[in-house]
């Protein structure tokens, strides 16, 4: 570690040589100056290299705080440690207004100045340390829990703790840490596709009690059940908002709502917003959507919208659920004018026994990323993904909509209809002109593929699914893997290769968020 340089301003500098001579034996650099003035102009002379300020509050002239002020100024960043014999309330207050690090009250020992140095210098250095540490320790358990045939819930568990760790390491450059993590959750997903390989078909018969809350029966189980006469609620469905970007937004939230439960369900396949959110609507498998509603269900082989119907599954559905009148409305966000109407109409959506809003901003930045260079530099790894979506939703009209209503006794419903994997693995696929461009499902007639890399359904049925044509049969991708066809491979292979993509199996795509929150 580099020598740390300490700048100590007291107008008593010669009482405190006890103080600073400990320092001294412990490796730290300590520059010495007796007023506000010498230390504006130490700071000023000698920019980057001082590390931090210990700065008395009442010294004669430039009193501490004047000279906090004016360091804040030129170095805004630079950890100041205000120490002084003032144990005034008021001068505590504006001293951490004034952003200090920390505060001390004199007399000071070396012990209680080192705890502040080690807090300030070596912080980012010891928690680093200590995350590595723990996430090697529990490695190991989690490498159990993966090989141990997990069941519905241990999956969840095991995603949870993944997506912990993924965020305990986000803050530090353990590259070693985060790689190792990057395999157990390559490792996971492997497994999980099998799991649910064995086992989806099984989830959708209606007698299973065992099967977990998916897509077709969430708003029934999750929400309709907890909706109170007595104040307003509002369902918020952000499209392809992944758990981890739930997690960083989670914060945001808090500061107005209090998490009452925060669960999960299972995105029914495919996991796109034609038919996971179609489903969550209309409270219905797809083959169930175009029995009932075969003018508003159109197949991927049909030109037109495939979600233009929302409103009118979900109206259906709660006509189904309910046998009185409740009074709904639906909102979709999809450019800057909708957004600005959200906020606008905030207050009317009160009036309401339900608001159901749907803000597709995440999907389009996972589908701009692909796009457009500057975003893929922006959003280059999970991370920098992660980073992105809490910058985005802290400043979207959508947190300025959720502040107006925040104290106004509402019961705020958080979800979303799939995730997204980013993807690695490239996997050939031949169709015909009619097959789906989706890159993480497919479906067509005789599709030729490897067997390996799917879970396939020849007859779409079995997983309620509808089917195109006679001869139709529908092929997800597991893993991490992304369907590419032989013309022109190399090309879109590089093309497609670290985008964010959905549609298949895997832990991030299917278990999805559903938390319910109530105003503070």
């Amino acid at each position: 570690m580099d020598k740390i340089t300490i700048l100590w301003a007291d107008d008593e500098i010669d009482l405190l040589k006890p103080q600073l001579l400990f320092l001294r034996n412990k490796g730290y650099e300590v520059l010495t100056v007796t007023n506000g003035h010498d230390a504006l102009d130490e700071c000023n002379e000698l920019k980057n290299e001082i590390d931090v300020v210990f700065l008395d509050e009442s010294m004669p002239g430039l009193t501490g705080l004047e000279t906090l002020s004016k360091i804040k100024e030129t170095r805004p960043n630079l950890p100041v440690v205000m120490i002084t014999k003032n144990e005034a309330e008021t001068v505590m207050e504006e001293a951490i207004g004034s952003q200090i690090t920390d505060y001390l009250i004199k007399p000071v020992n070396p012990n209680q100045i080192l705890l502040t140095l080690k807090k300030i210098v070596d912080n980012k250095r010891l928690v680093g340390e200590k995350t590595s540490s723990d996430y090697q320790q529990e490695f190991r358990q989690i490498s159990l829990e993966i090989s141990n045939n997990p069941n519905i819930d241990t999956w969840v568990d095991i995603y949870k703790k993944i997506v912990n760790w993924e965020l305990r390491l986000d803050a530090h450059t353990n590259n070693q840490m985060g790689e190792i993590l990057t395999m157990q959750k390559t490792d996971a997903n492997r497994e999980f596709s099998k799991f649910v390989e064995q086992n989806y078909q099984s989830w959708l018969q209606e007698d299973n009690e065992e099967a977990p809350i998916m897509s077709h029966n969430l708003l029934r189980k999750k929400v309709f059940t907890e909706l109170d006469s007595s104040k307003p609620s509002m369902f918020l469905l952000l499209d392809n908002l992944r758990y981890d970007q739930w997690k960083v937004i989670e914060p945001i939230v808090s500061e107005l709502f209090k998490v009452e439960e925060e669960d999960t369900f299972y995105s029914i396949l495919p996991t796109t917003t034609q038919y996971s959110r179609n489903a969550i609507f209309a409270g219905l498998m797809p083959s169930e959507i175009q029995e009932y509603y075969p003018t508003w269900w159109v197949n991927d082989n049909q030109e037109g919208g495939k979600n233009m119907h929302e409103h009118d599954f979900l109206r259906e559905h709660i006509g189904r659920v309910f046998r009185k009148p409740i009074k709904s409305e639906y909102i979709k966000v999809t450019n800057v004018n909708a957004a600005k109407k959200l906020v606008d109409n905030s207050m009317n959506y009160l009036n309401n026994d339900l608001t159901v809003v749907v803000y597709n901003f995440i999907d389009m930045l996972s589908h701009a990323r692909t796009e457009m260079e500057v975003l893929k530099e922006l959003a280059s790894d999970e991370t920098a993904y992660r980073s992105l979506t809490r910058s985005w939703f802290l400043h979207s009209p959508l947190w300025t909509m959720l502040q107006k209503v925040a104290d106004k006794g509402i019961q705020l419903f958080i979800g979303t209809d799939h995730g997204t994997i980013r993807v690695n693995q490239p996997s050939k696929v031949i169709g015909d002109r009619e097959t789906t461009a989706n890159l993480r499902y497919k479906v067509g007639r005789n599709l030729k593929y490897e067997k390996k890399d799917v879970l396939e359904f020849r007859d779409p049925a079995k997983a309620f699914l509808p089917r195109p044509n006679v001869s139709s049969s529908f092929i997800f991708a597991k893993e991490d893997i992304y369907f590419l066809y032989p013309n022109n491979y190399n090309k879109f292979n590089n093309y497609y290769r670290n985008t964010f993509q959905h549609g298949g199996i895997s832990l991030e795509e299917m278990i999805c968020p559903i938390v319910k929150l109530t105003s503070r």
